[in-house]
């Protein structure tokens, strides 16, 4: 069952784009939920500097950032000839990293898909086995008891694991999504040299609120 699931997946879906999608998802059950409290911190810290000295005062500290997407929207602010582009670059990256995730989610969607069809691909062979034996009743019920064990199989394959687990990934792409448009628009209030009080008050929109 679990091989047959594997095999029709691999044969749909390139190699790398399924290896990449298993660490994705191996990463999530470890990965801490992102503090956006201290994300706006860290970004009013840098607008405490790129007010007086321009984004370019920033270079020294990008090593020193909390996420790998700040930097490099830092490094885009840097290189950008005005604020029309930074825009523009920021929001392509943006989007390649959600279209990036829901190619990650969409792999375990599929093989959620094919599971349950090769589950019941299982039982349909387990009782043409049966039916060889149809002249002794005690190995039909048996036999035929053991042939719906591969659609059972099939169906939890893909409805505890793996369609949970693309839902999973999109929760995630969703949440982090938000916290990359808290950055660009960090970014934005960096480069356009916004006072501090100013870049708090544009980014305490996107914290969550408390139940």
């Amino acid at each position: 069952m679990l091989g047959g699931t594997f095999g029709v997946t691999l044969i749909t879906t390139p190699r790398h784009a399924l290896s990449r999608a298993v660490r994705e998802l191996t990463a999530l059950l470890w990965k801490p939920a992102e503090d956006r409290a201290a994300l706006l911190e860290e970004i009013v810290a840098l607008s405490k500097i790129a007010r007086p000295k321009g984004v370019l005062g920033l270079e020294p500290l990008m090593g020193e950032t909390s996420q790998s997407f700040l930097r490099e929207s830092l490094q885009l602010a840097m290189d950008a000839r005005n604020r029309l582009e930074l825009h523009s670059m920021l929001e392509t990256k943006l989007h390649q990293a959600e279209k990036q995730g829901e190619t990650d989610a969409r792999v375990f969607e599929v093989a959620g898909g094919f599971a349950p069809t090769i589950g019941v691909l299982g039982t349909v062979v387990g009782l043409m086995n049966v039916l060889r034996l149809f002249s002794d009743m005690s190995s039909v019920a048996a036999g035929t008891g053991i042939a719906f064990v591969s659609t059972i199989y099939g169906l939890g394959l893909a409805n505890l694991l793996l369609l949970p687990s693309a839902q999973r990934i999109r929760a995630y792409v969703a949440e982090r999504f938000e916290t990359q448009e808290m950055i660009v628009e960090g970014t934005l209030c960096l480069f356009d040299g916004a006072y501090p009080a100013l870049v708090r008050d544009r980014l305490k929109c996107f914290l969550r609120k408390e139940k």
